[in-house]
């Protein structure tokens, strides 16, 4: 047969797989949006039913829609889930399976990223997760003797014969050299082509025949799956805004994803676009901003240098706040919404090349115009390793002009994660004054993270990359690592802090501890001894956990008993009030990078955001509810029927329109 064999049925491709490898099958698949749920699906209907071959996936990060739920929320969700995915979004069998506990004991689903608080209560998933480095998983694999991978990969549109990888360059290569490095055969690789899916070239594309099958299932093509923007609360932006401040025109920029990273990019969108604004902002954070000329290295005649050595921390390093005009190299495992928001008002622009001596030339100022001519033609200004986010921004990457589409290279998450591999003198030019931004759950007064795991032992999402970053951060010389975090959190009714002094798991040990950053500043521990690390993070923590990790620091002896005492005004409250002139004012808008709510529903996330934070104790539910039982009817009429509450019928209707006319009122002016 000549490679690839081509079939326009999924059981056909299934037949293949089955007829090409022998006893169990060890198959991998891509994470997130790579996965081919049409052909994953018919491969486990197949195994179900076959307990003479036991099926092994190996993959990560699978992705489910929100089901329905009951109530106010599953009013609200169900309606927009069929929207927003589709009604023909092909759901996950094993995903199904895995919340139910039910899977077949013949198939095992082992993962290394989980989607995030998706599978605490699936047992299954808990005791075959994996806790790995992003890129110690092609080793994994290898380990594991994989013998197939299956892919969803986008055709040229222009015709041509090539496949991109296009959403997930990520393992695909690195885990096939290591199973092949190892000795093992080569996994058997299968394609599955989705229309849909936007054709990204360079080292994403690959001739047809690196795969042995390729699929091309007949239409309807469900929708990708796309990730729900979500609002941005005070807290998140303040957090983002901190964060910006220690981003410098000309360096290298990694982000996560969720509303800390949005925060962040708009901070950064608005540092460049719209300088008085963003000024106003941080000020009113309390940065002091002058007027300083002490930026030449980076090419300014003049800029704006924030200072953060008063009360918010101690020697904080604050960058020069002026736009980019050199602009950032976006470095990061993931390219999502936010660095589509940061290439379309050209703060990401500045561009690489993988050529040694051209980057030795542009770095000591040698380059002439040819090589500047070069770096312009060939350069690249964004790379990734996977992508992810919402319609709007695969329809970004389907339009991108030619030449925009060639400044984004997806490449091998060994290349993007690490030094190590051979180009590492390269990779550091190209990575300059890098700043690693990634989110954390925990963080103990000694500078250890909490990013993935519960006490209980309970796998909320996963290591990714994260170590990866912080690691990088300390082995370059003028990169910061920077994990972002929330002071605090609501949990059964009460606020509880993430700042503790102790916690049962970790992600990132206390010996990697560097910038950590929350709504109530920045804490600089890189190089800084256990008792400035408390302080600092005392000082950035809620008012009261601030004081209760001071007592309990000077009861271990780990500060003396005359430390300072931390900051009593780090409280939402003072924040809110803080904040409140820049949302009046629209330079904090709820979604900056856009919504895929309708207005009415962005009114609705509000209204059940209240209700939630105010229904969470019995007494505080039993206070709600009475006061929900005096609200008149009056009260957003369209809200009312786009939860089909506009005539309730029976007690538990009329008690629900009630309660969310009580929220809809409540939260109109927040």
């Amino acid at each position: 047969m000549n490679r690839p064999a081509r079939f326009d049925r999924l059981d056909d491709a299934v037949d293949f797989l089955y007829d090409r490898v022998d006893g169990p099958l060890h198959l991998g698949a891509p994470l997130g949006l790579g996965k081919p749920h049409r052909l994953l699906n018919a491969i486990y209907a197949r195994a179900e039913g076959d307990s003479t071959r036991p099926l092994h996936l190996y993959t990560a990060l699978s992705l489910d829609p929100p089901g329905g739920g009951r109530g106010l929320e599953g009013r609200f969700v169900a309606p927009f889930a069929q929207r927003h995915f589709g009604a023909d979004f092909p759901r996950l069998r094993y995903v199904e399976a895995l919340k139910r506990n039910a899977l077949p004991a013949h198939i095992e689903i082992e993962e290394f990223y989980l989607q995030s608080g998706a599978l605490l209560n699936a047992a299954a998933s808990q005791r075959r997760y994996a806790s790995l480095n992003y890129t110690h998983v092609a080793r994994a694999l290898a380990d594991r003797g994989v013998n197939a991978v299956v892919q969803k990969v986008a055709a040229d549109p222009a015709g041509g014969a090539r496949l991109s990888l296009s959403c997930n360059t990520d393992l695909t290569f690195d885990a096939v050299d290591a199973i092949v490095a190892r000795g093992l055969p080569r996994p058997l690789l299968i394609a599955e082509i989705d229309p849909q899916l936007p054709w990204l070239g360079g080292s994403a594309a690959v001739d047809a025949d690196f795969f042995d099958a390729v699929v091309l299932p007949p239409p309807p093509y469900p929708a990708l799956f796309g990730l729900p923007r979500q609002p941005v609360s005070d807290a998140d932006y303040a957090i983002g805004f901190y964060a910006s401040t220690l981003v410098r025109d000309g360096g290298t920029l990694q982000i996560g994803i969720g509303t800390l990273a949005d925060a962040l990019c708009h901070a950064l969108v608005l540092r460049h676009t719209d300088s008085a604004a963003y000024l106003r902002v941080v000020r009113a954070l309390g940065i002091e901003v002058a007027e300083t000329k002490a930026v030449a290295p980076l090419g300014h005649a003049a800029s704006l240098q924030g200072d953060l050595s008063g009360d918010r921390n101690a020697k904080a390093q604050v960058a020069p706040l002026g736009p980019f005009d050199v602009g950032l190299f976006g470095c990061s495992e993931m390219i999502n919404e936010g660095f589509r928001r940061l290439v379309e008002v050209g703060v990401i622009k500045r561009k690489v090349v993988d050529d040694l001596e051209l980057m030795r030339r542009l770095h000591d100022g040698s380059a002439n115009a040819d090589d500047r001519a070069r770096l312009e033609r060939e350069g690249e200004f964004l790379q990734g390793g996977f992508y992810l986010g919402s319609p709007d921004f695969y329809a970004w990457l389907r339009d991108l002009p030619e030449a925009q589409r060639h400044g984004i290279g997806m490449r091998r998450i060994s290349e993007v994660n690490e030094l190590y591999g051979g180009n590492e003198t390269l990779e550091r030019l190209q990575r300059r004054d890098a700043r690693f931004f990634n989110s954390c759950m925990m963080a103990t007064a000694l500078g250890a993270a909490v990013s993935d795991t519960l006490d209980d032992g309970r796998v909320v999402s996963g290591v990714g990359g994260q170590y990866n970053f912080v690691a990088m951060a300390h082995a370059l010389p003028d990169a910061r690592s920077v994990l972002m975090l929330r002071a605090t959190r609501e949990s059964a009714g009460q606020v509880r802090s993430n700042l503790v002094w102790n916690y049962a798991q970790t992600t990132i040990p206390r010996h990697l501890r560097d910038v950590y950053v929350t709504e109530y500043g920045i804490a600089d521990l890189r190089g800084k001894t256990d008792e400035d690390c408390i302080q600092a993070m005392a000082a950035v923590a809620e008012a009261g956990a601030g004081v209760a990790l001071r007592l309990t620091a000077i009861d271990h002896g780990k500060l003396p008993p005359h430390a300072p005492q931390p900051h009593r005004n780090n409280t939402a409250q003072r924040l809110g009030e803080t904040l409140a002139p820049f949302r009046a004012d629209g330079s904090l808008p709820d979604y900056p990078l856009g919504s895929d709510f309708s207005p009415v529903e962005q009114r609705l996330v509000k209204a059940l955001g209240w209700l939630k934070a105010n229904t969470a104790t019995r007494a505080a539910k039993l206070r709600t509810v009475l006061r929900a039982l005096t609200v008149g009817t009056g009260a957003d009429d369209e809200a009312m029927q786009r939860m089909g509450l506009q005539a309730p019928r029976g007690f538990g209707e009329r008690l629900e329109a009630r309660l969310l006319r009580l929220g809809l009122r409540e939260s109109a002016g927040a």
